[in-house]
Order: structure tokens, then C-alpha cells, then sequence
């Protein structure tokens, strides 16, 4: 059956070239992974908030730095491509920001963000999603991208709010985390918003 629309982005789009570097011109910097940085994504791990709304833990340093592999991994398979978010003078690392769920033929994906705990509280994930954002849009070319987090996870609605992210309602029982089923918010931006 021929499909009557051109796709909006042509597979490779992202694996053609090197994951960038993407500054977000207020003191931070998204950059790849790196192998270094297994310690402080095991750390970031130990906070039981980062349980109640990832549903995932992180045993030793070793597994961080097998998640660090596979997401080093995730640029070239144009599947779930993971930015370190650090600070730009001090190279520290204040989270993490990613685009997930790509359909590239359909110009979308989904924006996902954690934060150390000691970078809460100072709009670490907000600038991240706000400079990634940009770069989605502008440099790539998405048409839309969402953004998806708890309803009980009332910082990360702020988060969306501030990045611009419009609420378009609610996933009811949408996503399992370690205490049972959590109703998730849908937020989206479209490009030229």
C-alpha cells in the first residue's frame, strides 16, 4: 500500500554524524556519555527519589557503567540517543536529558530528564529540555515532540510548564512504578510553537 506523505525525517538524519556537544548558553552543556562518568550515574542512583519515578536502581558502578555503553550505543541505533547534562566549567554532572520513542518518518519523539539531587532546585532540567528542544527542532528538524511524567511527580510538571511543553491530558494508569500504577501527564511542544 503506498503511503502518500514523504517521510519528515530520513533514517540516518542522526547517525550520519558524531553526537554534538549542545551548549545551552547559561552554564551548562549536554555532551555524550562518557565511560568516566559510571561513579556519579551510580551515585545519582542512590537517591530514593530517583526510584520512585524511574523505576530503576543501579547496584554497583559496574552497571552504571554498562548503561553507559548502551547509551553511548544509542546514537548510531537512532533509538534512544542520552546526553550527561554538566556543568561547563566544572565538568560535574547534574543529570541527564534524552530523546526516547523516535519515529523518525513521523518527526517525533519523546523528551525524558533526570536530575542529581543536588542539582534540583536550580532549573537543571528545564535548560536542558529547553536547549535540546531547540536543537531537536531547529538543527534536526522534529515535528513534535512530548513529554510524559507522573502526575504524582509535581517538580517534573513544573519542569514541563517552564520548558514550554503544553499539557495535553492524561495517560490514566499509563506507566507501573515500584509502588503500583501512576496516572501520567502528556505534555507536547510543536515545532514553530
Amino acid at each position: 500500500m503506498p503511503i502518500l506523505t514523504s517521510p519528515v525525517l530520513d533514517a540516518g538524519v542522526l547517525a550520519r554524524t558524531g553526537q554534538p556537544v549542545i551548549p545551552t548558553g547559561d552554564g551548562l552543556l549536554l555532551r555524550p556519555w562518557q565511560e568516566g562518568d559510571a561513579p556519579a550515574v551510580y551515585a545519582a542512583f542512590q537517591d530514593p527519589l530517583m526510584h520512585r519515578f524511574h523505576g530503576k536502581s543501579c547496584e554497583s558502578e559496574a552497571e552504571a557503567a554498562g548503561w553507559i555503553a548502551q547509551w553511548r550505543g544509542a546514537w548510531s541505533g537512532e533509538r534512544e540517543p542520552q546526553w550527561a547534562v554538566v556543568g561547563e566549567d566544572t565538568g560535574r554532572l547534574m543529570g541527564r536529558v534524552a530523546l526516547r520513542q523516535i519515529e523518525l518518518a513521523d518527526g517525533m519523539a519523546e523528551l525524558a530528564y533526570w536530575t542529581v539531587a543536588q542539582a534540583r532546585g536550580r532549573d537543571v532540567a528545564t535548560r536542558s529540555a529547553v536547549a535540546l528542544t531547540r536543537w531537536a527542532f531547529e538543527e534536526i528538524g522534529f515535528h513534535r515532540l512530548e513529554l510524559m511524567h507522573s502526575t504524582a511527580n509535581e517538580a517534573s510538571c513544573r519542569v514541563a510548564a517552564k520548558a514550554g511543553f503544553v499539557p495535553e491530558g492524561t495517560r490514566r494508569k499509563a506507566f507501573l512504578h515500584p509502588d503500583g500504577w501512576h496516572d501520567m501527564h502528556l505534555h507536547a511542544r510543536v515545532r514553530g510553537e
